[in-house]
């Protein structure tokens, strides 16, 4: 994939895939994710994914699109996990409710939610970036 199908493919999506690794044991786990500027931003609540970006921020986001008939998209991030806080956790907020356009999810309509653990919000500085395709139609 060229660099502005890429773009356009990790803008069009919403849940993608942290992969991280600390001390033997890897984790991957779905996020839901917003894109901007060379950077996947999320909001999730303190847990095992945060404890082991804590530990290494050496990170993997992973997007893919599976279609009818055997086509697919997939895009790697090799990246580096940021800790957002103050003004750049509210702006991942905003993001993510601007991505997901959903009135009820607008900033200052926020649900209390994660089981009263710690919210963090993230994201990944993409260092590397790769996509690949396959298009199969019918014939």
């Amino acid at each position: 994939m060229t660099d502005g199908e890429i773009e356009e493919f990790l803008v069009g999506q919403v849940v993608g895939r942290v992969g991280c690794h600390h001390d033997g044991l890897t984790y991957v786990v779905p996020v839901i994710f917003a894109w901007e500027a060379g950077c996947a931003y999320a909001y999730t609540t303190e847990g095992l994914k945060v404890e082991l970006l804590r530990a290494n921020p050496s990170a993997c986001f992973e997007v893919d699109q599976y279609l009818p008939g055997g086509s697919w998209r997939s895009v790697i991030i090799q990246g580096t996990y940021e800790e957002l806080t103050g003004g750049d956790a509210e702006r991942t907020l905003q993001l993510l409710a601007e991505r997901l356009a959903s009135p009820s999810r607008q900033p200052g309509n926020r649900e209390q939610r994660g089981g009263g653990r710690v919210p963090v919000a993230f994201r990944i500085r993409a260092g590397q970036v790769t996509g690949r395709r396959v298009d199969r139609t019918a014939v």
